[in-house]
């Protein structure tokens, strides 16, 4: 997979998500390490969401990992606070958007 493949997945699922109840703005921002590396965001403001390849420089916070270990934590493989503590991701910022963005995902 490459990251646009990962976008695009990304993008479906959340697009299927219910994000009703979501308020305010939720933007984290994820840079890739490890054999592929890259940059992208994901937005969710005014009941939109937005999944795009670029920086976002007014992001709640910023997670940085593998791609494999992104996608174990947003499909449910992987728990956030374990791969947190145990050093598979690293997030910068407001904790609670991530885990609220990994809940959406499920």
């Amino acid at each position: 997979m490459d990251i646009d493949q990962m976008i695009g997945k990304f993008y479906n699922r959340l697009k299927k998500a219910d994000i009703a109840g979501t308020e305010g703005k939720v933007a984290v921002q994820f840079n890739l390490t490890g054999k592929i590396t890259g940059v992208f965001y994901i937005e969710i403001l005014n009941g939109n969401v937005s999944v795009m390849p670029y920086e976002y420089i007014d992001h709640d916070a910023i997670v940085s990992g593998s791609m494999t270990n992104l996608e174990k934590m947003f499909t449910g493989k992987l728990v956030p606070q374990v791969a947190i503590a145990e050093g598979k991701i690293k997030v910068e910022g407001n904790v609670d958007k991530v885990m609220l963005l990994a809940e959406l995902m499920k």
